[in-house]
């Protein structure tokens, strides 16, 4: 494989480009984000102009889970391959033509196949930007431009679904796909005349199937990345079965106009992230290890909890937040220790495990989705019971897993990340 053409240190770079370096590298990570989040207060328009319920128009947040899911595993050798460069624009045309094509949708079934290449699309984007960071700064700098980019990826869910409530109350769901899609062409024109190209292509790379699943499977057969893989991406999914669902437990059940369900959306974000930073507080005193055993218990006890009162209609409005927000506590110290210690065996193969890791979670993510989906729209019920079939599950993975390997390796606060 051919090295990249590393640009040095950013210290000697003027202070400008360095600065539209990482405003170009940011808004590449932060068009994932704000595809998922935006449209979330739409789903009851949407689904009253294409005839159809909010559970369907939900699957086209599936189908978006899936997109991202395939695609994770599609742009990493093809960013080998071809470039950083030339992917990243097939990527972002494909993300334009779909986001526009979503305002002449007739039918539901419509939106959920163009969601998906939308999907496929904004994948290369998240992809290109984490190795291009590595390409173009030093290994002294790199840490401040991933924190950059984490900040970045953790505030979008806060700013998409607020802004995209005022646009929708505004100008209707569509314009939501118009933001989207003019944001993508900027994105393109500045990673076309402000972005170089950091790696060189190289022709030699082979994307035959067997030697990449070869490597997949390599890192599968490590039982302590399967074990905190399952444990980061089931747990995981139970985030996307409350961010699917909840459009209908707060617009439609509890009646919270569009602005609102933002503004809920984003307070509900500030737990997930603050708990996640503080995680790194309280690393200095525990192990990733006792934090995920001792998160992911609490995680059980507090979705049980919020079953039983859904089950036996105690909820409120402000209740519900209050079982999500602590739902989403656990996870924010579940997530980033269970996938710093499925990466902690690798150094070789970390490339894999790592695109192996966000395809499980996203998949798994859309599979829960989907679940919730298929039940009663009028019921807030649906919510809890993933989210807490979530968190025994990977308690069960857990408590399984750990049998089977021999030596864990720890993960240090420095390898510990946070996933949207």
């Amino acid at each position: 494989m051919s090295q990249s053409l590393r640009l040095g240190n950013t210290n000697n770079m003027a202070s400008k480009q360095h600065f539209y370096l990482i405003l170009i590298l940011g808004s590449l990570a932060a068009l994932g984000p704000f595809s998922i989040d935006m449209y979330l207060p739409g789903f009851v328009d949407i689904a009253k102009d294409l005839k159809s319920t909010e559970s369907t128009v939900a699957l086209s947040l599936s189908s978006f889970f899936i997109g991202i899911s395939a695609g994770q595993l599609l742009y990493g050798p093809l960013l080998d391959k071809y470039g950083r460069k030339k992917p990243l624009y097939f990527g972002l045309i494909l993300y334009i033509v779909a986001s526009f094509l979503c305002l002449a949708v007739t039918d539901v079934n419509q939106l959920i196949v163009l969601r998906f290449v939308q999907a496929i699309g904004s994948c290369a984007t998240a992809v290109a930007s984490v190795a291009m960071v590595r390409d173009l700064f030093s290994v002294e700098e790199s840490p401040k431009v991933f924190a950059s980019l984490m900040l970045v990826i953790a505030v979008s869910p806060m700013l998409a679904p607020t802004a995209g409530g005022y646009l929708i109350s505004a100008l209707g769901w569509q314009y939501v796909f118009v933001f989207l899609g003019i944001m993508a062409i900027l994105i393109l024109l500045a990673s076309i005349f402000k972005l170089p190209e950091s790696y060189k292509p190289d022709p030699t790379y082979s994307l035959k199937p067997k030697p990449i699943i070869k490597s997949f499977l390599t890192v599968l057969r490590e039982p302590q990345f399967s074990t905190y893989a399952l444990i980061s991406s089931i747990t995981f999914s139970g985030l996307f079965a409350y961010v699917s669902s909840s459009p209908q437990v707060f617009m439609k059940i509890y009646e919270v106009s569009k602005t609102g369900y933002g503004w809920i959306f984003a307070l509900l974000s500030v737990f997930f992230i603050g708990s996640s930073q503080v995680n790194s507080l309280i690393l200095r005193w525990f192990t990733s290890k006792q934090i995920v055993t001792w998160a992911l218990l609490a995680q059980c006890l507090f979705s049980l909890i919020f079953l039983v009162f859904a089950l036996n209609d105690w909820l409120n409005l402000y209740s519900t937040i209050g079982f999500i927000a602590l739902f989403l506590c656990c996870l924010g110290f579940i997530n980033p220790n269970a996938a710093a210690l499925s990466l902690a065996p690798f150094s070789k193969n970390a490339g894999s495990a790592s695109a192996l890791m966000g395809a499980l979670q996203m998949g798994l993510g859309a599979l829960a989705s989907v679940m919730v989906s298929l039940f009663s729209e009028h019921s807030i019920v649906p919510m809890p019971l993933v989210m807490t079939a979530a968190a025994f599950i990977a308690l069960m993975c857990l408590t399984i897993g750990r049998r089977f390997i021999k030596t864990e390796i720890e993960a240090s606060a420095e390898n510990t990340v946070v996933g949207h």
